[in-house]
């Protein structure tokens, strides 16, 4: 298991944490910002814990964000 933490605030819209991870990153159509699927919201952060079988999509998530906001932590 692990965690994805989201920094939604400081997101600019990219989309591409949408296109390495499509099942677990949805494009807001309110605001233009992306959403962390299944993430509920803990201060200014979304989190949410998923199964390491969707590691190395979150992974390449986090490493295509410019902004660098979404963290991983393995539990």
């Amino acid at each position: 298991m692990f965690r994805i933490i989201f920094f939604r605030g400081k997101c600019i819209g990219c989309n591409g944490c949408v296109e390495a991870a499509p099942d677990r990153w949805r494009i807001s159509r309110k605001d233009g910002r992306c959403n962390l699927v299944g993430g509920k919201q803990k201060k200014n952060t979304y989190q949410t814990i998923v199964s390491m079988e969707e590691y190395e999509q979150n992974e390449k998530a986090a490493t295509n964000c410019p902004v660098k906001i979404i963290r991983l932590e393995v539990l």
